[in-house]
């Protein structure tokens, strides 16, 4: 066992073509995700995958119990693989992630996921704040395009305003390929 943990976060079919709310490059995300599950299992570092919900039926995806919802395959929980439920952004707000990473003595967090400016951002913030050394892979994420007062933001532009903003004071920031080849 190590003191690292793998978080995947929110790989979920509706974030991909087809899907409910589909985001840029998500295929690719993933498949860089799946990349660093793999390198995860083979060395025995812990992995959580965590599973949104939005518990209303008017939600606009993830409705709990939706085709949608599910993980996607490619990064499919095998047992002994901890899968934690939450209902908001930040995976550490009222779910067990925190009092798991504890009892498995965890100090470093590798995340993964979707959408950079969301629960990425919200989880990666939250794991710094209570003092997990934090890396992100940030081509193993993926982001939607935003609209801010009349101001469209292509989603490149948006996932690189996030990473920038989490990078140096909330985490190192690194590419998969430079992620992999440093373990």
């Amino acid at each position: 066992m190590t003191d690292t943990a793998l978080i995947l976060v929110d790989i979920q079919k509706d974030y991909f073509d087809g899907g409910r709310w589909t985001l840029s490059r998500m295929d690719e995300a993933c498949g860089n995700a799946a990349r660093i599950l793999a390198h995860a299992r083979e060395t025995g570092d812990m992995i959580v995958h965590i599973h949104h919900e939005i518990p209303s039926d008017d939600a606009p995806f993830f409705r709990p119990g939706s085709e949608g919802a599910e993980i996607h395959p490619n990064v499919a929980p095998q047992s002994g693989e901890e899968v934690i439920l939450k209902h908001k952004p930040n995976s550490f707000l009222n779910t067990r992630l925190q009092d798991t990473l504890s009892s498995r003595g965890i100090t470093n967090v590798v995340i993964v996921g979707a959408m950079s400016q969301m629960c990425i951002d919200a989880t990666t913030r939250a794991a710094a704040d209570l003092g997990y050394k934090v890396t992100v892979v940030h081509d193993a994420c993926a982001a939607r395009d935003a609209e801010f007062d009349g101001v469209a933001v292509p989603a490149a532009q948006v996932h690189a305003a996030f990473m920038s903003g989490l990078s140096g004071t909330y985490a190192t920031v690194v590419d998969c390929e430079n992620f992999l080849s440093s373990r």
